[in-house]
């Protein structure tokens, strides 16, 4: 894979998303940013969110939709690169914040659902309604675990619901091509599940009655690799950001085959698909605080809303 560097010095990259002008609108987590980087590698910042940004997404107001985890981990201030590192002892929670572009002003949009927060907000996307799913990461005092959740919302604040619960570690999220799938990867199982739609924001029962079972198991990857972020192609595979084994695994629903695609990065967060024929494609290197752009082999699926 040839990548091109396109920005260097960002402050743990995640969330990218291109816009119609070729810029790329990302978070900086470390930074506690909503930021911009232009085609030529020029930085700026669109919002300073505070807490933790940490997933991206447009919805179908234009407006910028942002997974903010609300500071859920510290920083390892004694490596040369960025790393989360201990959770800090006063974590209250996160949040979903709706942000102007144009002027960088937001606000919160979620912050609990059914009266319980939301423990570290990580990814969303949105289906061609109008509405997002998103999940929470879940939340540690280094001895007991907040588990992490699945849920759907609307944008204009109207509704949340969580459909499945007592996950490890949710991560990435993202929908099939006819939007009757919804894929999440926990994180530090390394595994993908696909869980079926009956409706827009409407999740089938478990595949068993085992509570256990939150949705079809696609694969999980061997040994110590853990999954982060992801975007649907628009062959139906999921491309999934890749730590520890850096690179963009790319998995078949269909028969849970996957191939590893390696990037210069053991924490590779993200990746996301534009251009004429969406084979552009966007990495986000967070360790190294890099983005990368590339020619994808395959064509990514265009997201319903854009900017």
């Amino acid at each position: 894979m040839d990548l091109q560097l396109v920005a260097e010095d960002l402050w743990f990259p995640e969330g990218p998303v291109i816009l119609a002008d070729g810029s790329v609108l990302l978070v900086e987590i470390r930074r506690q940013t909503l930021s911009r980087v232009a085609p030529d590698g020029r930085r700026e910042t669109v919002a300073e969110l505070g807490g933790g940004p940490n997933g991206v997404a447009i919805g179908p107001d234009g407006a910028v939709y942002v997974c903010n985890n609300g500071g859920a981990f510290a920083w390892q201030d004694t490596w040369d690169y960025h790393l989360p590192g201990e959770h800090p002892a006063t974590y209250k929670g996160g949040s979903i914040q709706r942000v102007d572009i144009k002027t960088g002003a937001f606000t919160t949009l979620y912050d609990h659902c059914d009266g319980k927060p939301l423990n570290a907000p990580n990814d969303l996307v949105f289906d061609s309604t109008g509405g997002f799913w998103f999940t929470c990461f879940g939340w540690s005092d280094g001895e007991a675990r907040r588990m992490g959740a699945l849920y759907y919302a609307r944008a204009d604040g109207s509704k949340i619901v969580r459909w499945r619960h007592d996950v490890v570690a949710p991560n990435g999220v993202g929908l099939s091509p006819d939007e009757t799938t919804v894929y999440m990867a926990d994180c530090m199982n390394g595994r993908l599940y696909a869980m079926e739609l009956t409706a827009p924001g409407e999740m089938a029962p478990p595949p068993t009655p085992d509570p256990g079972r939150i949705g079809h198991v696609v694969a999980t990857l061997p040994g110590y690799q853990w999954l982060d972020s992801l975007a649907v192609q628009a062959d139906g595979r999921v491309a999934v950001g890749t730590l520890f084994n850096g690179g963009i695994t790319v998995f078949d629903p269909r028969d849970g085959a996957y191939e590893h695609i390696p990037c210069p990065d053991p924490v590779t967060t993200n990746i996301c698909f534009g251009g004429a024929d969406m084979r552009d494609a966007w990495i986000t290197c967070a360790m190294t605080g890099k983005l990368y752009k590339c020619r994808w082999p395959s064509a990514g699926l265009k997201l319903p809303f854009n900017a």
